[in-house]
């Protein structure tokens, strides 16, 4: 009885202090994520009230929170944004991965922590945060602006590249040989392709099996049938996130609509469980060894996401001033570096590396929101600089074409 009284005021705190964060990281207009790993810290191991009772049930929260954010994402594309996303937009995609995945194997390499560990660190440093960019869109209002297109293929392609890293990294955590690596990564590829050639020809009759008018059946439905085949992904050593982002891309229209609305707020409170859970297994000690690392794989990574966005946005026909746009704004880390750095702490591999993927998604997801706001004034000031000496008139504004505002900002109808 005494235990099951620890229990529920150990994990009341736990929901309490995650709304109180997320209600002061809105104040700051911020997101709420490095205050929930703070959080986690501050309650895990070597923190400053070490959680007991209540560990076991945040880490099925955890598990749920992971689950329910790759559906929600999986509710954001149809199959068919996938594949025309896939077939015109991969050469950003391959820049993209070149680019920002080799700084993390090589991070890696150089500390000496393996090549598992290395295809690891990859991920995080590789997978932008779409929640948090698209919050960032939202913000600085430029849903609108002929760049963000290009952003979110790119976030598209990340999430869907998903569906294949997750089970090479859960094969290789789990020590398997190349002949059964192979075997997981090829059912994983043939039921991702499945599934997007079944959302294709019979999405419409797939959502109307699990549409209702009533949302209490809505919700047990979606929420079960993810589950369910969250857990037959985990059994197959596919990876249950992969399960549930597959079963997201297959709902569409108005089931896809009604799911999303139910489960938002579900996701969003899991999703704080789990990024506390990760938290919670970080010694807040660890941190520092690892600091300056992560401090300077963040300055890299920076570089090259704006690189790749730039590059992206060029290739698009987008104007300089929206490539400068495009490469800020997708610089923020986020929930999937954690989702992949905590498969690796999960499997104690490297126990540096949880502590690194902290502290590098700690400053990338402060300093995310702010390229995206201020990247194209610096390299605006910067151009006009160099500009001044030689052509003195290059420092007066350029004048609005018909689809570019007086800031320079490219609209779509505007």
């Amino acid at each position: 009885m005494h235990s099951s009284a620890v229990f529920l005021m150990e994990f009341g705190a736990v929901i309490l202090g995650l709304g109180l964060l997320g209600r002061f990281a809105g104040r700051l207009q911020l997101s709420p994520i490095p205050l929930y790993l703070l959080a986690g810290l501050a309650f895990g191991e070597g923190g400053l009230l070490p959680m007991g009772a209540s560990e076991e049930f945040v880490a099925m929260g955890a598990e749920i929170g992971v689950i329910l954010l790759l559906l929600m994402l999986g509710l954001e594309y149809s199959a068919s944004d996938l594949v025309s996303n896939l077939k015109t937009q991969y050469p950003a995609g391959l820049v993209d991965c070149a680019l920002n995945a080799l700084p993390g194997a090589a991070m890696a390499l150089l500390l000496g922590w393996g090549p598992v560990a290395a295809v690891v660190l990859a991920g995080v440093t590789w997978i932008s945060s779409s929640g948090v960019i698209a919050k960032v869109l939202g913000d600085l209002g430029r849903l609108g602006n002929r760049e963000t297109p290009v952003i979110l293929s790119i976030l598209v392609l990340e999430d869907l590249a998903m569906a294949v890293y997750l089970p090479i990294v859960t094969a290789l955590l789990a020590g398997v040989g190349w002949a059964a690596g192979s075997l997981t990564l090829a059912i994983a590829l043939s039921v991702a392709g499945l599934v997007l050639f079944l959302a294709v020809r019979f999405g419409r009759v797939i959502s109307r099996f699990v549409s209702s008018d009533d949302p209490e059946k809505l919700l047990l439905v979606v929420l079960g049938l993810t589950v369910l085949v969250a857990g037959i992904a985990q059994q197959l050593q596919v990876s249950a996130a992969v399960g549930a982002f597959l079963v997201g891309i297959a709902l569409s229209g108005e089931a896809a609509e009604g799911a999303h609305a139910l489960l938002s707020p579900l996701r969003d409170l899991f999703a704080g469980v789990f990024f506390v859970f990760f938290g919670l297994h970080t010694d807040p000690s660890s941190i520092p060894p690892v600091l300056l690392p992560a401090l300077a794989l963040a300055v890299v990574t920076t570089v090259t996401k704006i690189a790749t966005g730039y590059w992206a946005a060029k290739r698009a026909g987008i104007r300089v001033k929206g490539r400068w746009r495009a490469g800020g704004t997708l610089v923020a880390r986020g929930e999937f570096s954690i989702v992949i750095a905590g498969l690796a702490v999960t499997a104690g591999i490297e126990p540096r590396l949880g502590p690194l993927a902290t502290a590098y998604v700690l400053i990338l997801v402060v300093l995310g929101p702010l390229t995206a706001r201020y990247t194209e004034t610096l390299a605006t000031r910067l151009t006009e600089r160099r500009r001044k000496p030689a052509t003195p008139a290059a420092s007066q504004a350029e004048p609005a074409t018909p689809h570019e505002s007086v800031d320079g900002a490219e609209t779509i109808g505007r």
